[in-house]
């Protein structure tokens, strides 16, 4: 029976990239796989997504990686007295490290598993067929939506054929192929149907997936939301002093986010928030005791991303005070206007401290945990979600922030695979 279970549990893994353990509150996800169930026709390259751990450089750079967490750990050797911050840090780390130990020991423990994500490095292609990609100069949509031609700036979208019913009313079907041209920024582009759209802007290709939309806007977020959201999910870019960070992505002061319209997005019934956060203790206060009350969210439960290697071993020291292998997952309830009691007792009860195990992709890019929240939204179907601040696309969703088409640029996907 047991034998049984393993192997039902692998394959659900394989269909749907989410790995459920047995015996303690964590699951590991494939990024890939999951990202891929929102294509027909094209497929997000292992390759690329895992480049900071499968590509030939990897060794050299996890010996300089070592070498500067052996100095880090001398230096943190050389203990000073925590402030009080340091020590509220401390103390959330030592409440969260028995989840997290319990989640990476049982994740040791799948040999299966852990066979199937060693595949990942025989699945993915020959890093050398995606260089040339991989160097060209991002584009920077930040810097266009800013100039004063953004208004006049227009993306073509290739709608693949598909079949309508003919116009004298019988039942046979003819085939179309549409093309439309539309403005970029601050519009909300839709791809309605199906099946995946290309998409062609300033002669770089991108890959729209089915059934979603983006709005590109450097201002606030519009109030025309129909009914609302029941799922939002935000991932803010923080102010962050470190230099380096700053050349991947801007950022932004952290009280800007208080004028985020949250209560505005929420459904007329309620919604269900997550916010993505770092593990700083100013900004942990700054969220539990300014954001998430100027947003009218209640806190429910903290899920923690921990990250490992291709072979199950953390990227960091557990205990590395300021690089911990972790970050953290807030998720709040934000009351909708319709809300009655009724209603609220339909929404599944949230188990705290779940640990989501993955290997992480390019900087900043977080996992795709919609699915893994779609289980706590209650009977809304199909679900309305949106993510702030999103650097990538997913099926069913409004992508919403400056730069929504990042991780959709056609370097990040493999060829097309023509459906029969």
């Amino acid at each position: 029976m047991a034998v049984s279970e393993t192997s039902d549990r692998l394959s659900a893994f394989m269909r749907s990239g989410i790995y459920r353990f047995p015996s303690c509150n964590a699951v590991f996800i494939d990024p890939v796989r999951v990202l891929n169930l929102s294509y027909s026709r094209f497929s997000v390259s292992p390759s690329i997504y895992y480049s900071r751990f499968f590509e030939s450089k990897h060794a050299d750079q996890e010996s300089r990686f070592s070498s500067k967490s052996k100095k880090r750990k001398r230096k943190e050797k050389q203990t000073h007295a925590l402030n009080q911050r340091e020590r509220l840090a401390d103390k959330r780390h030592q409440e969260a490290r028995p989840f997290l130990l319990k989640a990476h020991e049982s994740l040791m423990e799948a040999t299966d598993l852990l066979s199937a994500v060693c595949n990942l490095k025989n699945d993915v292609c020959s890093l050398t067929e995606n260089e040339e990609s991989l160097q060209r100069v991002e584009q920077s949509f930040v810097e266009l939506g800013r100039v004063w031609q953004a208004p006049l700036y227009e993306i073509t979208l290739h709608f693949h054929q598909h079949c309508k019913p003919s116009g004298d009313g019988s039942s046979s079907l003819m085939q179309y192929k549409e093309e439309r041209v539309i403005p970029i920024f601050n519009n909300l582009v839709v791809n309605e149907t199906s099946d995946d759209v290309e998409a062609e802007f300033l002669n770089r290709r991108y890959v729209i997936p089915r059934e979603s939309c983006f709005y590109m806007i450097h201002e606030l977020i519009p109030a025309e939301s129909d009914c609302g959201f029941n799922l939002i999910v935000v991932d803010p870019p923080w102010e962050n002093k470190s230099a380096s960070q700053k050349l991947v992505y801007s950022t932004l002061p952290n009280r800007y986010f208080l004028s985020l319209p949250i209560k505005k997005l929420t459904h007329t019934e309620g919604a269900l928030v997550a916010l993505w956060v770092t593990n700083r203790e100013k900004l942990r206060g700054f969220v539990e005791k300014e954001l998430f009350p100027a947003w009218g969210v209640s806190y429910l439960a903290t899920f923690y991303w921990l990250k490992v290697k291709s072979d199950g071993s953390l990227i960091s020291d557990l205990d590395l005070f300021h690089h911990r292998p972790y970050e953290c997952l807030l998720i709040g309830y934000c009351h909708g206007e319709g809300r009655n009691s009724e209603y609220q007792s339909r929404w599944k009860l949230l188990q705290d401290n779940q640990v989501i195990i993955s290997i992480p992709g390019d900087y900043s890019r977080k996992p795709p945990i919609g699915e893994l929240l779609m289980e706590y939204v209650p009977e809304l179907k199909p679900a309305r979600c949106i993510e702030l601040f999103a650097r990538e696309m997913l099926a069913g969703w409004i992508s919403w922030g400056n730069e929504p088409l990042h991780f959709q640029d056609s370097r990040y996907f493999t060829g097309t695979k023509e459906k029969v």
